[in-house]
């Protein structure tokens, strides 16, 4: 039953960031995209830049941020450059990787360009 409760927790978390996203202008072009290297949570579009979200909750925003390690920030780096391939762009396209935090409240804060590139 746990599981049950996180798997739906998370999904309002991630529906929270796509209206987010919206909201700001930003197109939402896939929820949970998986690829051979990983999942991304979020990929939406702001003007001519791809932005690849991973959202993360929990009670407080520091505890959310703190919920990704380096080894995943990898995978969904990876995950994107083959969503970029199959999109038909490249390496050097135009992109973001986000971290998008909500804490208990469903208040969401982002961090943009939380991963190096």
């Amino acid at each position: 039953m746990r599981g049950l409760t996180a798997f739906h927790s998370g999904l309002a978390a991630e529906h929270c960031v796509e209206r987010h996203y919206e909201r700001r202008g930003c197109d939402v072009l896939a929820r949970r995209w998986r690829s051979a290297a990983g999942e991304v949570d979020l990929i939406a579009r702001q003007g001519a830049q791809t932005v690849f979200v991973e959202v993360k909750q929990a009670r407080d925003h520091a505890r959310a941020a703190a919920r990704i390690a380096p080894a995943q920030a990898r995978r969904i780096m990876a995950a994107a450059l083959e969503y970029l391939d199959a999109a038909g762009q490249g390496a050097d396209s135009d992109m973001r990787f986000d971290m998008a935090l909500v804490d208990g409240t469903g208040r969401v804060e982002v961090l943009e360009n939380a991963f190096m590139t």
